[in-house]
This record gives C-alpha cells, structure tokens and sequence, in this order.
C-alpha cells in the first residue's frame, strides 16, 4: 500500500463507484430531468471508469517490469 500509483488507482476506482451511485440516484427520480443528468453523470462515469483502467493497467505494467 505503499505504491503511489496504486493508491491513484484505487481513489480512481472509487471515483466511478461514487459517480455511478450519484447516476443512479438520479435516475430513480424518474423525471425527463432527472434522467438527463443521470445520462450525463453516466458519461462522467465513462470517462473516468477509462482512467481507472488505463492506470490500474500502468500499474500492472510498471510492477511487472520492476518484479515487484
């Protein structure tokens, strides 16, 4: 736990957890309102579900060139 990298990792994972939980939330509302910004915190999840990949995977690479 001492690996910076996988810290960032793990923040970017609950970072989509979060905005997944707020889409929903709003979703539930059941408004054509509600249902845009759901829409729109499911696009913010994307994007950052992607960064939480791309870094988990620079982990994986970096720790694997390292033998750690």
């Amino acid at each position: 736990m001492e690996d910076p990298l996988l810290i960032i990792a793990l923040l970017a994972c609950l970072a989509v957890l979060v905005i997944l939980l707020l889409g929903i939330n709003s979703f539930r509302k059941g408004t054509a309102e509600a249902a845009k910004e759901s829409n729109r915190y499911m696009r913010w999840r994307l994007i950052a579900q992607f960064g939480a990949v791309v870094l988990i995977m620079v982990f994986v690479f970096l720790r694997s060139q390292t033998g750690g």
